[in-house]
Parts: C-alpha cells; structure tokens; sequence
C-alpha cells in the first residue's frame, strides 16, 4: 500500500511539474513573438505593407488558424459542410483573420506590454496580457491549447470579447438566412474598416 501511495505521489509531482514547465514555456513563447512584432512595428524604416508581412511570418506559427476557423463555424455549420466548402472557407477565414489582427496590432507602437501569470485549466494555458499606453490600457487574453505542433493560440479575447465568439455570432447570423456560399462571398469582400 505505501509503494502505491508513493508512485500516486511521484506521479502527482511529475504532473506538477510538466504543467509548470508548460506555462512557463508558453508565456516565453508569446512573449517572444510579441515582443518582436512590436519592435517590427517600431521601426521606421519599414513601409507598414512590409511590416505587415513581416508581423505574419512571426505571429503565424503561434495561431491554428485551422482550428479557428473550424471553431467559428461551431458545430452548428462545420460537420455539414463539404470538403472543398470547408477548405475554401478556412482559407478565406485565415486570410481575414490575419488581416484583422495585424490591423489591430498595428494600432500599438508605443505601448508597454506587461504579461500576467499563465493560468493552465484542463488542457489549456491562458495568458492575460496588458497593452498599457498613455492613456489607455487594453486587456487581451490568449488562449492556447496542445496541439500535435506544441502549444498555439485558439482564441483571442480582446477587452473580454472573444475573437472567436464574435466571428461565429457574425457567420450565424449570415448562415441563419442563407447559405454557406452567402458567407464565401462575404469573406471574398475586403473587410470595412
């Protein structure tokens, strides 16, 4: 009975440990790859198309965007859908989702970001982050889980408003009146700014 209660307990720190290391390594993850799309965003002799380019090839390995746009579909819309429906809408979503964040990023040069503890729950790491300006301090939480190419981000909450709450509420509203392919050509269409 006690070498069952000791290997529970071995277990038990084992477990605690690799959590740790995995908040830890996922906030130096995201920190690393923010702190290098400011210091892109800082600097002055970039033109913001190159900047934005720049932003992607660094965020872009961090994101499922796969899993994102899956995700802002639901399970309401995405099982239904055929594969080339699928494939031709998650391009699309990508691509407006990268456009959207890097408008956003954009909008932060001068900013201060300061990083809050990782909180893991069930298989999930969240990091709350704080844009803090002269006048301003914008709350953002990222949202990573395990995927088969290490811890990425599913989901964003800006303010408390989820990116990917949003964009399902968006498309439902499109899809609860017409078809997938009303939401294809929506995508198509340059977002308003």
């Amino acid at each position: 009975m006690k070498s069952l209660l000791y290997v529970v307990f071995i277990l038990l720190i084992i477990t605690q440990t690799g959590l740790a290391d995995d908040k830890s390594a996922v906030k130096k993850l995201l920190e690393r790859k923010l702190d290098a799309a400011i210091a892109v965003l800082q600097k002055k002799d970039l033109e913001q198309k190159e900047k934005n380019k720049k932003i992607i090839e660094i965020v872009t390995p961090i994101f499922n965007f796969p899993l994102m746009a899956k995700l802002s579909l639901g399970r309401k819309y995405w099982p239904g859908l055929a594969k080339e429906k699928k494939e031709r809408f998650t391009d699309l979503f990508i691509k407006r989702l990268k456009e959207s964040y890097v408008g956003n990023l954009t909008l932060y040069t001068d900013e201060k970001v300061v990083y809050k503890p990782p909180v893991h729950s069930k298989r999930k790491i969240k990091i709350l982050t704080e844009l803090i300006s002269k006048n301003n301090k914008i709350l953002m939480l990222y949202k990573f889980h395990q995927s088969k190419h290490g811890w990425m981000i599913y989901d964003i909450e800006v303010q408390g408003v989820s990116i990917i709450s949003t964009y399902r509420s968006q498309f439902d509203q499109i899809l609860s009146k017409g078809t997938i392919d009303d939401l294809l050509l929506k995508l198509e269409k340059p977002e308003k700014k």
